[in-house]
């Protein structure tokens, strides 16, 4: 996937997003990212990382990520 078709993919998700808070999360990260490449470096790794994941099934149940989240 090319930077501009996932520009446009992203500009088409934000305009059809009504919750305020995932919009407001949105502009966080872009400012952030824009301040630091270092995190802007280390988000994207871990979203193609995710990517690649979930492409390959290792992903957990909810049950699962609550028993992590408790320990």
């Amino acid at each position: 996937m090319k930077v501009l078709d996932i520009k446009t993919q992203l500009q088409k998700m934000i305009e059809q997003e009504n919750d305020i808070h995932v919009l407001e999360a949105i502009r966080t990260l872009l400012q952030k990212t824009r301040l630091n490449p270092v995190l802007k470096d280390k988000l994207t790794s871990r979203a193609m990382r995710s990517d690649e994941d979930i492409k390959a099934g290792r992903i957990l149940t909810k049950e699962e990520v609550i028993r992590r989240t408790n320990k």
